[in-house]
């Protein structure tokens, strides 16, 4: 089904293609003034960023290093301090503008969420709105928790694995500081695109797309996918995987959940809408 977007508030006529185009120009401007400013304000705080955040998960003293580490010995991680280096002269100030950016883009995502939703709100129903007002709120906070549970969780496991494995002794790790927050951006960033999923399966159930049937009937194939999807963001080793694995199938069950509440309410407006319709006849033959 198209979606027909309105003029103004008051909804008086279509929108044309052009102005379609005009008004998604402006959301996209704003979405990137956001990620400009919070990427500024990383910028100039960038004690704070590298020091206290970047750099902290490679050190014994992180929380979750040292949670993991009185737990039980076998778990410490991250006890050896870890030398990076940079090989390029513009390396550090490249390196700078790159977490800057990629932190003005984290901190921005609310804003980009809702100027997303300000496009298009114009395009539902009153009382399409009304239900999905609440999921610009909800979508961030999801982002924030993945990329929160990559940071404290996710990161400090690859490290301690991808820092301390060896092929031989006669070979050294000098780990480089752009692989280094290659890796560390990438789990964050993940981690936080992938606890969207019960957003995105809200929008793809009020679509059409999928239903909670057939996420029930593909559960199966579904938890292939997420172990799959496990293994690769995390270190080979069977504790990293179900760690991630966990969150990420009760992601699933949630998806579930929403897809059959968004199901119910489509089927409680049509019978609704049916039953207007079916009074409306039975008053017009009387008359």
């Amino acid at each position: 089904m198209a979606l027909k977007w309105k003029k103004g508030e008051k909804g008086e006529g279509e929108m044309s293609f052009l102005e379609h185009l005009e008004e998604l120009r402006w959301h996209i401007i704003r979405s990137v003034i956001a990620i400009v400013i919070f990427m500024v304000v990383a910028f100039v705080f960038k004690n704070l960023i590298f020091d206290s955040i970047i750099l902290a998960p490679k050190e014994p003293g992180f929380i979750t290093n040292r949670i993991l580490c009185s737990i039980s010995e076998k778990l410490c991680i991250n006890q050896e301090h870890v030398n990076l280096i940079s090989i390029k002269m513009s390396g550090q100030i490249t390196t700078h503008i790159v977490v800057a950016l990629v932190a003005g883009l984290i901190l921005a995502f609310p804003v980009i969420i809702f100027e997303f939703w300000r496009f298009l709100r114009p395009a539902l129903h009153s009382n399409e709105a009304r239900h999905a007002r609440g999921a610009v709120v909800i979508s961030s906070l999801l982002f924030f928790l993945g990329v929160l549970f990559g940071y404290f969780l996710l990161a400090p496991l690859s490290i301690h694995f991808l820092t301390t494995y060896s092929v031989s002794e006669d070979v050294v790790n000098q780990i480089n500081i752009r692989s280094y927050i290659g890796t560390l951006t990438s789990i964050c960033l993940a981690t936080g695109l992938v606890f969207e999923l019960p957003i995105i399966a809200y929008f793809l159930t009020k679509i059409g797309v999928i239903t909670p049937s057939f996420m029930r009937k593909y559960r199966k194939h579904a938890i292939v996918v997420i172990f799959i999807v496990a293994a690769i963001i995390t270190p080979p080793d069977v504790f990293s995987q179900m760690l991630v694995s966990i969150p990420l199938l009760i992601l699933y069950e949630v998806s579930i959940y929403v897809s059959a509440v968004v199901m119910k309410r489509r089927e409680k407006e049509h019978n609704e809408f049916m039953g207007d319709n079916v009074s409306d006849k039975r008053s017009t033959s009387k008359s």
